[in-house]
């Protein structure tokens, strides 16, 4: 029988994240949201302020200083919900915590349009002034809205309205994290397996094909049951985006996502045309994987099975950490002290729980440590997240430490960027140090999953959307049969001729949280490209080949938003204005594949 899950009382403390860094107890919460609440009632008395200098400085040092505080109680409440989702104390505490954040911008969304009733003479020369210097970036990128935003009065109904146009993705999370229940799968010997969203991964990189079968199609039949509401949240979130971006007048719910990073939208068109030109080598890998898997048919049951039909090799926490101490240590020493400071001192929540939400995420702010959720099974896998979560828990660390407040918060578009740069060190370390062809195969294979899983498959969710977004604006109905209609396609084109369209596989949008955060998942995708070419060159200067590479990478962590995304990126030495950052990273999966069928061919 699988290990069962504990309550969370029954947890060991030393795999737990520390809490009492950022409130000794929910005490402190409630404290703080008094004197916030308190505080807020400032806001009225900066309206009308905003004609010159003078007022814009006082408002916004005020407003830094307010919003510091009420994202650390923001995010106190969001871990406090992770630790188990059943909880109503801790539900409550996130919902107090995210009801008055809405308030709050309600309050303050009289800002922006007041500062951009002001002529662009007026506005540009409060933009100039030195008293303002050190918000100009800020106010820069305010300037740049001014044909999008509405009126004070329509801008207070649409802050409003927040809470309310976040349903949709509130109602998914919900029901995938809380309410949603699947039978018990056996496996080949009949033996029974809980089965639940922490551990279908896990279930579905077993060597047991009958147990991978039973949970894939478990799994899926308890989102087909529940099909018409994951159907109405997605209609509701696109229809959100495609209605609001009408509203302020830009061409489209994507053109509006990525003016907030001032990313063109060539960039997401490029990497959509870059992969498809590469799609052939996609399909060549699975072909790889269905000869090395001796199977007549490959199915999406089978693509995360071991490809050499042997356990794969598990690690404890101890070994996991050791292994991240080892890839981060090529930044230095400053970089890998600090890993080894968080990690004792509690920012990391390791391993499942009842009720515990699920996948992984790191989060933190100006006043508070960067935090990791994850859920750590013991596989090369586990192991790869923690290494990826505190590459975006260091990039945290950097920008909040070299950054002031207005900027020490990163932009989305290079979110990804250091935790995959951490990924592809890790299995170039362990490829290092490997020469057994099967259990380099195994690496090389864990290489090619992560090409897979970030930047085929999310590039692939980003057809999803941007054709899901598409027909909304066409005025077509977004069903469950529409939906389902354009996921299946897009597997079939992306996993080829080889793969078994499995029906199930049409539900699988399901289940993917990232599609209530508009135009996100294509960041995945870029960033990995980015941190191809970021490792390739912090692995060169490691052998001394190259200088530099190292010392521009870390002033990029250090950025935060003090430079538009796509400009931090080209300082580190990678150019979204062209394909090539996306052409060079296939190119590096066509090698890595054709090492895999080298290490085939030699284990016969």
């Amino acid at each position: 029988m699988a290990e069962k899950l504990l309550e969370r009382k029954d947890m060991d403390p030393a795999y737990m994240w520390n809490l009492t860094k950022i409130y000794k107890d929910d005490n402190g919460f409630e404290e703080e949201f008094k004197t916030l609440k308190k505080d807020a009632e400032k806001i009225g008395s900066f309206k009308g302020t905003l004609k010159d200098a003078d007022g814009v400085r006082s408002f916004l040092d005020w407003q830094t200083d307010f919003n510091n505080r009420l994202s650390r109680m923001v995010i106190y409440s969001e871990l406090r919900k992770s630790e188990d989702t059943r909880a109503d104390e801790a539900k409550s505490i996130s919902m107090r915590a995210e009801n008055f954040m809405y308030s709050v911008f309600t309050q303050l969304s009289f800002a922006e349009p007041e500062l951009l009733s002001h002529s662009e003479e007026e506005l540009r020369n409060i933009i100039d002034d030195t008293k303002v210097a050190e918000y100009k970036t800020i106010l820069e990128r305010i300037f740049d809205k001014k044909k999008h935003t509405l009126s004070e009065a329509e801008e207070r109904i649409a802050a409003a309205y927040g809470e309310v146009l976040e349903s949709p993705g509130n109602i998914f999370r919900n029901l995938d994290d809380a309410d949603m229940t699947f039978e018990s799968v056996q496996d080949e010997k009949g033996e029974e397996h809980e089965l639940n969203g922490a551990n279908f991964t896990t279930l579905e990189a077993s060597t047991d094909r009958v147990l991978r079968k039973n949970a894939y199609e478990k799994y899926y039949a308890g989102y087909k049951n529940h099909i018409n509401t994951f159907a109405a949240t997605m209609s509701a979130n696109v229809t959100r985006d495609v209605v609001t971006s009408d509203l302020r007048k830009f061409d489209s719910a994507r053109q509006m996502s990525m003016a907030e990073e001032r990313v063109p939208e060539q960039v997401y068109d490029n990497l959509i045309d870059a992969v498809r030109r590469h799609m052939p080598d996609m399909h060549r890998y699975v072909r790889l994987r269905k000869k090395l898997l001796g199977v007549d048919k490959l199915h999406f049951y089978d693509v995360y099975a071991p490809l050499l039909h042997e356990e794969p090799k598990m690690y404890t926490f101890e070994e996991a950490k050791e292994l991240l101490y080892k890839t981060v240590s090529v930044y230095g020493g400053d970089y890998l002290d600090t890993v080894k400071k968080g990690v004792g001192d509690g920012w990391i929540d390791a391993f499942p729980n009842k009720g515990k939400e699920g996948g992984a995420y790191s989060s933190g702010s100006f006043l508070t440590d960067p935090y990791i959720m994850m859920n750590f099974t013991g596989t090369l896998d586990s192991v790869s997240t923690l290494v990826h979560e505190m590459g975006h828990s260091m990039h945290t660390h950097y920008s909040c430490t070299t950054q002031p407040a207005q900027y020490s918060d990163y932009t989305l578009f290079v979110a990804e960027v250091a935790s995959t740069c951490n990924e592809n060190l890790l299995i170039e370390n362990l490829l290092a140090d490997e020469k057994d062809p099967k259990a380099r195969l195994e690496l090389l294979n864990q290489y090619l999953e992560n090409f897979k899983g970030t930047v085929y498959r999310q590039t692939m969710f980003a057809e999803f959307e941007k054709k899901a977004h598409e027909a909304s604006k066409n005025g077509e109905a977004l069903t469950p049969q529409k939906l389902c209609d354009i996921y299946g396609k897009l597997n079939e084109d992306y996993f080829g001729p080889d793969m078994v369209i499995d029906d199930e596989i049409r539900y699988e949008w399901a289940r993917i949280p990232h599609f209530y955060r508009p135009f996100y998942v294509y960041k995945y995708a870029t960033s990995y490209c980015a941190s191809v070419a970021l490792s390739e060159g912090i692995r060169k200067e490691a052998a001394g080949e190259a200088s530099g590479n190292i010392k521009k990478y870390i002033e990029f962590l250090s950025m935060g938003s003090s430079l538009d995304p796509v400009d931090e990126l080209r300082h580190a030495g990678v150019d979204f204005n062209t394909p090539e950052p996306v052409d060079r990273a296939l190119e590096k999966f066509a090698r890595v594949l054709d090492e895999a069928e080298k290490c085939a061919e030699l284990i016969g």
